[in-house]
């Protein structure tokens, strides 16, 4: 057992250094924004931030949605368009880590004391979209499920629009420190 602790020491040594270095990129005000949402944390918003680089290369939040491969796939003849299941042609970590995410939003939305805290150095306008997609994730899962849609089918759903959420939060950050200080 002592060679776990080890590794748990390592773990959150790494951690650490997550959290003393994330601030200092040139991308930690995008990392810090994106605390704002539920279920996402500093590992969480770091992990998404660096399997990404710079959110604004996306033109829109279908992009974004591509590049993950959390788009559905289609097979087309003439006349007939038949959606599939999602083409996963895309970065798997970082559609696993937004899959992760979606499970939060199958409760009902709500700010709690840490995630009021996490949002307190965040722009009002990137608060404003985390509870907006509090509402409308939840609401689109449960949904969803009355619909006869599995867990797994509507929580990949779910992480599909949670993408869109996101590309909305990373555009508002970029616009936001993209601003000139006041002289």
């Amino acid at each position: 057992m002592a060679f776990c602790g080890a590794i748990q020491q390592r773990v959150s040594r790494f951690e650490r250094e997550i959290e003393t270095l994330a601030p200092t990129t040139a991308h930690g005000p995008t990392i810090a924004a994106l605390q704002a949402m539920r279920g996402i944390k500093l590992i969480t918003a770091a992990t998404i931030v660096s399997e990404l680089g710079d959110i604004s290369r996306f033109e829109n939040p279908r992009q974004l949605m591509a590049y993950a491969g959390m788009v559905p796939s289609e097979h087309s003849s003439g006349g007939n368009v038949r959606r599939g299941s999602i083409t996963k042609t895309g970065n798997a970590h970082l559609r696993r880590v937004i899959v992760e995410t979606a499970w939060h939003y199958r409760h009902t939305p709500g700010v709690s004391g840490d995630l009021r805290k996490r949002q307190r150095e965040v722009p009002a306008a990137a608060c404003t979209i985390a509870w907006n997609a509090q509402q409308r994730l939840n609401k689109r899962y449960r949904h969803l499920l009355v619909r006869g849609k599995t867990k797994h089918q509507t929580v990949v759903a779910i992480g599909r629009e949670l993408l869109g959420f996101i590309w909305a939060i990373a555009s508002v950050v970029k616009v936001t420190s993209q601003q000139p200080a006041a002289a």
